[in-house]
């Protein structure tokens, strides 16, 4: 199973403390109650509290907008664009920004279940399970399709190959796996 979807396509979640708002890409599975793993684009607009996900593994990334700062009891991280961050979903971080607006792509894998490894890719690669976020230029799928900026694709139990077309394209990339 292989999706497309393209930015403007995901539906919009304001968060209830209003300092921002969600782009969800998928809950796996669809329709469940508990997601096995989960992919999403954020809006940060205010500082303040991340919401906690016991038993949650996340991985964040910035897309764009100027760093945020990522701070609980005994930890701080300068959160900057196109750098892939994990952390602890029981983790109480609080984000302060350094700027503008700010927005982040989001992977959450349940621990136990799932577990995913985010980077930014300038070179070919595959998986059996994953999420492909363009970041800049096009790429080229093994059948020939091309996604280009504000455009991506997850999967699930389908091996997918994914291509540079072009010197300058990135690719923010997420292989996913199944815990045995």
């Amino acid at each position: 199973m292989i999706a497309r979807f393209t930015y403007d396509d995901l539906a919009v979640s304001r968060w209830r403390n209003g300092g921002g708002e969600t782009r969800e890409i998928i809950s796996f599975p669809p329709g469940a109650e508990h997601f096995g793993w989960r992919a999403s684009i954020a809006t940060l607009a205010h500082d303040g509290p991340f919401s906690a996900f016991p038993d949650i593994d996340r991985v964040i990334t910035l897309l764009h907008g100027d760093p945020v700062l990522l701070t609980a009891p005994g930890v701080q991280h300068r959160l900057t664009p196109q750098n892939p961050w994990a952390f602890a979903g029981e983790l109480a971080l609080t984000a302060q920004l350094q700027g503008s607006v700010s927005e982040d792509f989001n992977i959450m894998t349940r621990r136990g279940e799932w577990q995913a490894t985010v980077e930014v890719v300038t070179a070919p690669v595959s998986s059996l399970h994953g999420v492909a976020w363009v970041l800049a230029g096009a790429w080229q799928t093994a059948e020939g399709e091309r996604l280009t900026a504000q455009r991506g694709a997850w999967w699930v139990d389908e091996e997918t190959q994914l291509s540079p077309c072009e010197p300058d394209a990135r690719l923010l990339f997420t292989r996913l796996n199944r815990v045995p």
